[in-house]
Order: C-alpha cells, then sequence, then structure tokens
C-alpha cells in the first residue's frame, strides 16, 4: 500500500510541477511518522482516489463518444467531376439533417444528481471527523509548547518545563504535543510535513494544533509563508527522543558548561565572560548567565543542536565560527550583526558555546 501511495504522490507532483528528487526529501508528506499527519494523508489519499476515478469514468465516455459517433467519410467512388460533385452534395445533405431531438431522461438527470451528492458526502463526512479531531484538546497528558515566528528563525518555550530553546524543538516519542502558534513580526507558517499540516502565525493572535511523533527521529520542517528575504532559510528540526532521553535533556538544560580538560575549561571561560560583556548578551539568553537578551535564540543549549542559523549550517566550531565572524556572508539580511570579535576572543566565545550541552 505504501509503494502504491509513493506512486500516488509522484504523479501528484508530477503534476504540479515538482522536481522528482522531492520523493526521497526527509519531508516527504505521504510517508507519515504520527498520527495527525497518518489521518491527514488518509483523507487527501481518499479524495484523490475519488477524483481519479471521477476523470478516469469521465475521461472514458468522452473517447468513447468521440471515436463510436465520429462523422464517417460518404464518398463516391466515382473519380472525376462526378465524384467530386456528388461528394458536394452529400456534404450537403448532411448539413441539413438534424440530429434526433430528445427532451430528456427524468431516470438519468436523477442518477447523475445523485452520483457528485454521494461523492461528496463520502469526502465530507471524514473532512469533518478530522476537523473536529484536530481541533480537539489532545488530552491532559500532552507537552505544551509555545511556538514563535521570527525572521528568520523559530523559537520553541515550553512552560511547564521552564526551557526555552530555538530552531530545534526536542519532544518525548509517543506524547502528544500541543502547540500554541504565534509570530513575533510578520505571517509565517509552521510546517512537519511527517508530523502534522500547515498551521498560520500571525502577529496578535494565537492559533493551537497538535502533533505526535510514533518513532524516534529527526523531522524536518519549515516556513510555508512567504515572509521576507530567507524565508526558504527558515526551517527547523523536531527532534523525537525516547522518554528516557527526553527527561535527559530537561534535567540537564541548563547545567552550564561540559569540559573534558582544565585547558578546555579555561578558554569557556574567557569565553563565557566575552559573551557576557560584549553585544552578545544584549540579544541572547544562556540560563544561569547575565545573558538575558530575547531578540535572538536562547543559546542555553547551543552545543546540543545539529544545526546553526536556524538549520543552515551543521553544527561545528568551525561553521559557528563562521556564522559568529560573518553572519551576513552565511545570511545576508538577518538580524545577527557582526560583532568583531578578535581571533582569540572568537576562538574561545566558540569553545564557551560548545560546550553547552
Amino acid at each position: 500500500m505504501r509503494h502504491f501511495q509513493r506512486i500516488v504522490g509522484l504523479a501528484a507532483m508530477g503534476v504540479a510541477g515538482v522536481a522528482l528528487p522531492v520523493m526521497a526529501a526527509p519531508q516527504y508528506w505521504l510517508d507519515p511518522a504520527g498520527p495527525v499527519a497518518a489521518m491527514q494523508g488518509q483523507l487527501f489519499l481518499l479524495t484523490l482516489y475519488i477524483m481519479l476515478g471521477i476523470f478516469v469514468t469521465v475521461s472514458g465516455i468522452l473517447v468513447y463518444t468521440l471515436v463510436r459517433f465520429r462523422e464517417r467519410a460518404k464518398a463516391s467512388a466515382r473519380t472525376g467531376e462526378a465524384g467530386t460533385a456528388a461528394r458536394r452534395e452529400t456534404a450537403a445533405a448532411a448539413e441539413d439533417e438534424l440530429p434526433p431531438q430528445i427532451e430528456g431522461n427524468h431516470k438519468l438527470e436523477i442518477i447523475w444528481t445523485l452520483i457528485p451528492f454521494v461523492l461528496l458526502l463520502i469526502i465530507a463526512i471524514p473532512t469533518v471527523r478530522l476537523s473536529f479531531a484536530l481541533a480537539a484538546d489532545p488530552g491532559p497528558d500532552a507537552l505544551e509548547v509555545r511556538v514563535v515566528g521570527h525572521q528568520w528563525w523559530w523559537e520553541f518555550e515550553y512552560p511547564q518545563l521552564g526551557i526555552v530553546t530555538g530552531n530545534e524543538m526536542r519532544i518525548p516519542v509517543g506524547r502528544p504535543i500541543r502547540l500554541i502558534i504565534e509570530s513575533a513580526d510578520v505571517i509565517h507558517k509552521f510546517w512537519v510535513p511527517k508530523l502534522a499540516g500547515k498551521m498560520d502565525a500571525i502577529p496578535g493572535r494565537t492559533n493551537q494544533m497538535w502533533l505526535q511523533a510514533d518513532e524516534p527521529g529527526i523531522y524536518y520542517g519549515q516556513c510555508a509563508e512567504m515572509c521576507g528575504t530567507h524565508h526558504a532559510n527558515m526551517r527547523l528540526r523536531v527532534v523525537a527522543l525516547p522518554q528516557a532521553e527526553f527527561d535527559a535533556w530537561v534535567a540537564n538544560w541548563g547545567r552550564g558548561p561540559v569540559v573534558e580538560d582544565e585547558a578546555q575549561l579555561a578558554a569557556v571561560e574567557r569565553g563565557r565572560m566575552v559573551f557576557e560583556t560584549r553585544a552578545c548578551y544584549a540579544c541572547h539568553a544562556i540560563e544561569g548567565t547575565a545573558a538575558r537578551g530575547t531578540a535572538g535564540p536562547n543559546l542555553t543549549d547551543i552545543g546540543s543542536r545539529t544545526t546553526l542559523a536556524a538549520g543552515i549550517l551543521e553544527n561545528t566550531p568551525e561553521n559557528l565560527a563562521r556564522w559568529i565572524s560573518d553572519p551576513q556572508s552565511v545570511k545576508p539580511g538577518s538580524l545577527m550583526p557582526r560583532v568583531g570579535l578578535s581571533p582569540d576572543e572568537l576562538r574561545d566565545v566558540v569553545a564557551y558555546l560548545s560546550s553547552l550541552r
């Protein structure tokens, strides 16, 4: 069944003009990994099958009619002027003939009125049921996460846990997640295709949805609403962890630097001093330090994240140094300024941030 769904998805994307390599992409939405995405995918396939059935039926009748009732030539076997005259007379006579006049067939009219009604009813019932299921509260066990869209990054706040992070949302496997979606500037759209459909993040308005991951893994998402220059680079990841690993992440969040030796500890301490005395602390927050900025992502767990700059760069010391030293070369138009650190200061800040895991 899943192979058939992939074929159907391939055909649908081909009609839409989407490149075929998207079939292997991690945002392939016809390969759901949670109950919300599965329900939405089933409704889409039901609608698609019905529409394909209508298309094949109507197209088949049309082709049969065109072939069966096509005009047939009545040319005479005679040649020369006599044959030409005969053909003209035959054509003129055919033009004067009227086809049989049909007053109508009440039975047929009732049938082809009832068929669309029944098909729409078949689509409407699961659509309404799904709408109520998605709007319903996911239950008292649900973990609440406040999602805030910024140009161009995502903020995730866990009110029940006192945790704030950015661009990577960690969730426990098998537990419903209630999302409170907002925007800090313009309209964004939260979308993690394998877990759930899209939801707008609108300034001054709060929208809600829920999702759940049935299997551990990293699920890719992005903003799906044109929101400015780097809309395409406003990416996110949902990291689904077994409950024990998620609990360990919660327990370790904000514990401070993790170092391996005295030399690294010295560099980390120097980096912390630079971070708290330069412009970094004005925009970013790190739990347990003087940094309390809210203009940029919270960096308390930056060392444990897999990416930087909202999913553009892999989180490595080299990329972190590149991002801090010249963010505009990585993401032109971003609000991250050049701090102007010396090479030694940059190296120490990178060591400090990398230790926050």
